[in-house]
């Protein structure tokens, strides 16, 4: 089966939060009615569950299919959802891809196995390790690119082998190398055009977007969804007058929310924080090891969103 359509994998993907009950289990019915609100924005074409700013790394593999079969259930037919794939070795990542796909997901978003980080890997293991998964589950892939600065990410000849896989439909271009952004994506479109590159930096919005891409799969539009949809739809259809009024917005609670430099796990804790400050979760609880954040901090954060205009409930 095909799985490539430039148009299907262009546009906004919220990478979604995953609320928790006190004792951790998940929250089945924040999480449904969290999820059909973000997808009810207009300019939202798909979810992303079990990615970082869902928590993957805490979740088991039985839950990471139980949060797809709960999206399955609460999202339009005609949004795309998608879960992260987080494994070691290809077995495993064979083993999350078919559950994903037997819960309800059309893809799943690829990420590097973690051990790369540490210890690196040949070309020939990073292009495999996703022609493994590929052959194995019949599944649209999105692939996880990791910054430059880590052992973790692709290169671009590695990346252009791995277009080559029909399943692969989308990547993810995290590589924050802004210098190499707009070579990479006329090099990748020339050889793929039907393979759409969405950006996830979150930090610099804007620029990537400008710089080349097909659309954002970002955390922060898992706060607010209809902002960055419409920041995406204003700076791809090249409304750059538009866009830079909708970055000063975005821009103002990213800092309320994030301070300033790339997501990180704390950083996803305060958006969660943030979500529950303003009715989106109805609890900031997240799994260990994090621990909760600090009363000051919270008690920061809760300023800073109302300094930027939102309505805080908590």
């Amino acid at each position: 089966m095909t799985h490539r359509s430039l148009a299907v994998w262009s546009g906004v993907f919220p990478a979604t939060l995953c609320p928790f009950h006190d004792d951790y289990g998940i929250d089945e019915s924040d999480l449904s009615r969290y999820l059909a609100w973000v997808a009810g924005h207009e300019r939202v074409a798909g979810l992303v569950v079990n990615g970082h700013t869902g928590e993957i790394t805490s979740l088991r593999n039985d839950e990471r299919a139980r949060v797809v079969a709960v999206a399955s259930g609460s999202i339009p037919e005609n949004k795309k959802l998608v879960s992260g794939v987080c494994a070691e070795g290809s077995h495993d990542a064979i083993d999350q891809a078919a559950a994903a796909r037997d819960a309800g997901a059309d893809g799943i978003l690829l990420m590097p196995p973690h051990h790369w980080l540490r210890f690196g890997r040949s070309s020939g293991t990073a292009i495999g390790f996703v022609a493994d998964v590929a052959a194995a589950v019949d599944i649209a892939i999105i692939l996880h690119q990791y910054p430059a600065w880590t052992k973790a990410s692709y290169t671009l000849p590695e990346m252009l082998e791995i277009v080559k896989i029909p399943e692969v439909v989308s990547i993810k271009m995290g590589t924050r190398d802004m210098a190499r952004a707009h070579y990479d994506y006329t090099t990748l479109k020339a050889a793929a055009p039907d393979v759409s590159i969405i950006t996830c930096h979150d930090e610099f919005l804007l620029a990537s977007l400008l710089e080349g891409a097909d659309g954002a799969l970002v955390g922060f539009a898992g706060y607010a969804p209809g902002l960055i949809g419409e920041l995406a739809d204003k700076a791809l259809s090249a409304d750059l007058a538009g866009a830079r009024k909708i970055r000063d917005k975005v821009d103002t609670l990213a800092r309320a929310i994030y301070q300033f430099g790339e997501p990180s796990a704390e950083a996803h804790q305060r958006m969660k924080t943030a979500a529950w400050l303003t009715g989106k979760l109805k609890s900031p609880v997240t799994r260990p090891p994090l621990r909760p954040l600090p009363d000051e901090t919270i008690t920061q954060m809760r300023a800073a969103l109302t300094a930027a205009g939102e309505e805080i409930v908590q």
